[in-house]
């Protein structure tokens, strides 16, 4: 199947993928434009998951190509860039599913499992038999996670008894496992731990009332006496370092999916602009409007190539914590402005969401804050900078 070049791409980043790797975005995106395009509006207004997309999404090399234990071939960090791009130029919370799954789950087993439980629950990831969800942020701990996690982990004989709340776990209302974090009593640092969700003790509650990643599946979870055998534990689980291993995973591909969401508004608006008609002639021949739309190109364009290089940088080994966090913080920022430019070429259409527009602004929301919002991943870039930490 050949890739046909998106209009986004307008330098032709696409072109350094390899010939297998193209065949395969291009049958993903046939398969994205065919069976999610045309229900992510419906979907995103009832704010309900389509489970029907999970066959979709798990025949296509999408996911678990990082592991030995799960990989179809032989596939790039920078081809998963571009699939996290194809999947949220349809829909952000498409790719939040899969960055979810795919980056936080698996990444979590991979990054901190025994060879035991890579080999048990990886395939099983990767195929879809089980959905995962990843928890990490609580109530009251976002941002200062690596200090302020509350969720406590009390060692007992075989077992480990889980105490606590987490909010915005993605995934979590139909998840069979969570990958839970928590403070140890014992020696308090962050463990991780693979958990049943019909574990005794566990309540995941959706999130109501949502305006952002409405098709996304967020939910607040309680943990009461939750008991975990010392077999689900994480094995190289220890310290807030091993989570950071596997955040430092996925915060790049949040920057591509970023990329993708401009990309979706920006697809969207110029199709408007060949329709659209004022004073006698489609709105494309204004000065004004093609202004706006070379902005948002401009952004774009600058944004995969940050992002090209970073994923590259992983393919080589030689990505750190303050290249992916460049990448997210610019990106998302650069998405925020071109989905606002977008709306502005709509007008009034752009808040109606039958024009697809509306659904990528207030989607971009919620891709500026998660996975590290943009001061604290300027933090980190500016710790490289200076070789000063300014966190508090």
């Amino acid at each position: 199947m050949t890739l046909e070049p998106l209009i986004s791409d307008f330098y032709g980043f696409e072109a350094q993928l390899r010939d297998h790797e193209k065949a395969a975005l291009a049958a993903l995106r046939a398969d994205l434009e065919q069976h999610i395009k045309p229900i992510v509006n419906d979907a995103w207004d009832k704010a309900e998951f389509p489970r029907q997309i999970i066959d979709v999404l798990h025949q296509h090399p999408t996911f678990g190509e990082l592991w030995d234990e799960t990989k179809t071939g032989d596939y790039s960090a920078l081809y998963g860039g571009w699939t996290a791009l194809e999947l949220a130029r349809i829909d952000a919370s498409v790719a939040t599913y899969v960055g979810v799954q795919n980056g936080l789950a698996m990444g979590s087993v991979g990054v901190c499992g025994s060879p035991e439980q890579r080999a048990e629950w990886l395939p099983k990831l990767r195929s879809g038999e089980v959905i995962g969800a990843f928890g990490l942020t609580e109530p009251l701990s976002g941002s200062d996670s690596a200090q302020g996690l509350r969720t406590t982990a009390t060692p007992d004989g075989d077992d480990w008894v889980l105490n606590g709340q987490k909010r915005w776990i993605g995934n979590a209302t139909f998840s069979d496992i969570t990958i839970i974090w928590a403070k140890s009593t014992e020696d308090g640092q962050v463990k991780g731990f693979i958990v049943p969700t019909d574990t005794p003790g566990y309540v995941a509650t959706k999130i109501e009332r949502k305006q952002a990643l409405r098709i996304v599946q967020n939910a607040d979870i309680t943990l009461t006496d939750v008991r975990v055998p010392n077999s689900l534990k994480l094995t190289n689980a220890e310290s807030f370092k091993n989570t950071a291993g596997v955040l430092r995973l996925t915060r790049a591909e949040v920057a591509w999916a970023a990329v993708g969401t401009a990309i979706g508004a920006y697809e969207a608006a110029v199709a408007y602009t060949k329709e659209r008609h004022q004073f006698g002639k489609p709105i494309a021949h204004h000065q004004l409007v093609q202004d706006l739309l070379a902005r948002c190109l401009g952004k774009i364009t600058a944004s995969i190539a940050l992002c090209v290089r970073v994923s590259q940088m992983l393919d080589n080994g030689e990505q750190r914590d303050e290249h992916a966090s460049m990448a997210k913080a610019f990106a998302t920022t650069s998405m925020r402005e071109v989905v606002a430019l977008c709306r502005e070429v709509l007008g009034g259409n752009g808040i109606v969401l039958d024009y697809d527009v509306a659904r990528f602004f207030a989607d971009a929301e919620a891709l500026y804050s998660y996975e590290g919002t943009r001061e604290m991943n300027s933090l980190i870039v500016g710790r490289a900078i200076t070789g000063v930490s300014a966190f508090v």
